[in-house]
């Protein structure tokens, strides 16, 4: 396929470790049809375990036994499939411009969030003054990714006092001037903390 060297080109080593590699691909192996393609052919290679696409961050997870073979013969192998691919199968970079946008690399973990709300609030209408009604709602306003950070950061703010309240009640408040600067050390991270939750 005369697209084959470009497409390897762009694949981007997003992690790897003995046994696994995860790569960025590029859009147009990203196609349902092509990502099944990619999963089948990766996989008849002796060694290899699992091989699983995901079109919407665009990566291909693929895990292998280490004893058996290297990172560059599963690399080898990946480009010899996409090598097998015909030029039809492959999606051009414009035929891809109306489908949904991926996920940003940085979206933190907000997809997640999205996929356990759609698991426990199934679609559909809900009768008004049903359990489901009056639950939705808090469910939603906490699976978000603002509610769980401040979730985690009260936690840590409720450890740091248990691990410090023998400093607080029998130093800090006995002696505040000579314990100032860890008064000022709280002051400050309760100011960012405040801060942060402020924030919209």
């Amino acid at each position: 396929m005369p697209q084959a060297a470009q497409l390897a080109g762009r694949i981007v080593v997003v992690h790897r470790e003995p046994g696994y590699l995860r790569l960025e691909l590029p859009g147009e192996l990203c196609g349902s049809d092509v990502a099944a393609n990619l999963e089948a052919g990766v996989g008849t290679l002796a060694g290899i375990t699992t091989v699983a696409v995901d079109p919407g961050w665009k990566r291909i997870s693929i895990r292998y036994d280490a004893a058996a073979l290297s990172t560059a013969q599963v690399a080898r192998q990946l480009f010899d499939v996409i090598d097998a691919l015909s030029d039809e199968a492959v999606a051009p970079p414009e035929a891809h411009a109306e489908a949904p946008a991926a996920a940003p690399i940085n979206s933190g973990i907000q997809p997640l969030l999205d996929k356990v709300k759609a698991a426990m609030i199934p679609p559909g209408e809900v009768p008004a003054g049903s359990l489901r009604a009056r639950f939705q709602p808090m469910v939603e306003s906490a699976l978000t990714e603002k509610a769980v950070t401040n979730f985690f950061n009260d936690i840590v703010a409720f450890y740091l006092i248990k691990v410090h309240w023998d400093l607080i009640t029998k130093r800090w408040l006995q002696n505040p001037l000579a314990n100032s600067n860890a008064w000022l050390t709280t002051f400050y991270l309760v100011f960012l903390l405040v801060r942060y939750r402020k924030r919209p």
